[in-house]
């Protein structure tokens, strides 16, 4: 363990921010069956309201390497935290659902801008200590994500303890933290060398990196979105069952990245991806095909483990192109993949509408496991990466 640890107060400090992010995330979406029953949307509308999240991502990733470049990461990082922190209350009390997804948007906006910051930061890390640590960083949004599962199941029938309240509390801690964090960042960009902030699209060099990334994406989303309303919707499952769907998920995920940075110095990246894309689509096979809710979380979890290192890998690629600053290329791979999130939501959300669930994560298994085909080149974006280190 004293490897993941070794980078000094820099490390911390970009392992607590992946922590809180992906903490601030999971405690939404474990409350997203609250608020579909809270508001009486249908999967339906549920799914054309989370197109907000899309937007605002999209949106946000589209300025965020000019937001980077111009301030620097740190101060993203910290201005994406605290704004999450302050929206994910008013997630649980929009009044209606498009107001949810105006709310939505803003919170998705400042998340995607501190995904991108806190990214470019475990770049600089890596090069600060030259060697490989970017699954270990994503592994701590796992943490995260699994903490933020795990307390939201734990609270979700204390009787006084309302949901509004857990979201308040977990803003303050979580998006808070980062106040303790922001000066052992590391300066990503000399005041002198800053750029103007404008809307750019990706680089022609990130777009087949980002297509996997989109792969992973839509698979992400949909065990973020739909976990927990798949399980309720599908086994009649109650909310703290349902959150436990995500909860494996996360967990899986946590262990594979934890052992990702080991497992990328014997096997080649286009091995680690293309073997993740079968592994994500079998777990999604067995959601589909599961007799029962227990069976389920073990499909959660294998789904999970395959996802693992997949985007940390292109996110690594996206940060170590020749000739792109870090920010951009991060940028550029994370503004096509979250493209997935913007198309997968209302894809699902039709799906189950007109025919169920369980068809839905069939067609979210065939794309996924297209990155057996497309995991091959993998290969030629990292060998610059792979220099780098030698």
């Amino acid at each position: 363990m004293q490897k993941y640890f070794s980078g000094g107060k820099a490390q911390l400090a970009v392992l607590a921010a992946f922590f809180a992010n992906g903490a601030m995330m999971a405690t939404w979406v474990a409350r997203i069956p609250f608020v579909q029953s809270h508001l009486g949307m249908s999967k339906g509308t549920l799914g054309v309201v989370l197109l907000g999240l899309s937007f605002g991502v999209l949106t946000a990733l589209s300025l965020t390497g000019g937001l980077i470049a111009r301030y620097g990461s740190p101060r993203v990082t910290l201005a994406g935290a605290l704004g999450m922190g302050l929206m994910l209350p008013l997630l649980l009390l929009a009044p209606s659902a498009w107001a949810l997804f105006v709310v939505l948007f803003v919170f998705s906006a400042f998340m995607s801008s501190m995904d991108v910051a806190m990214n470019e930061q475990a770049v600089l890390v890596e090069h600060q200590n030259g060697r490989v640590m970017m699954s270990s960083f994503h592994a701590f949004y796992s943490i995260g994500a699994l903490t933020g599962s795990l307390i939201s199941a734990g609270v979700a029938d204390l009787a006084g303890f309302s949901p509004v309240l857990h979201a308040a509390l977990a803003g303050l801690i979580f998006g808070g933290s980062m106040l303790l964090c922001f000066p052992h960042f590391i300066p990503a960009v000399p005041e002198k060398e800053r750029q103007p902030v404008a809307f750019r699209l990706p680089e022609r060099a990130v777009w087949l990196i980002g297509f996997m990334a989109f792969c992973a994406a839509v698979t992400e989303g949909a065990m973020a979105d739909w976990s927990g309303v798949y399980l309720i919707d599908i086994f009649r499952t109650d909310a703290g069952f349902a959150a436990l769907g995500y909860a494996a998920f996360s967990l899986t995920m946590t262990a594979g990245r934890l052992l990702g940075d080991t497992i990328s110095n014997w096997r080649t990246p286009a091995f680690i991806v293309r073997l993740s894309g079968l592994a994500a689509a079998l777990g999604l096979l067995v959601l589909v095909f599961s007799p029962s809710a227990p069976l389920s979380i073990v499909g959660f979890g294998m789904v999970g483990l395959g996802l693992s290192n997949v985007i940390p890998l292109l996110y690594r690629a996206g940060g170590n192109l020749p000739g792109i600053s870090a920010g951009v290329g991060i940028a550029g791979v994370a503004s096509i993949g979250y493209s997935g999130s913007l198309i997968g939501p209302p894809v699902i959300g039709f799906v189950a509408e007109h025919a169920s669930l369980r068809v839905s994560f069939l067609l979210v298994a065939l794309l996924v496991g297209s990155l057996f085909i497309s995991g091959r080149r993998v290969e030629v974006q990292t060998e610059s990466i792979s220099s780098q280190e030698d």
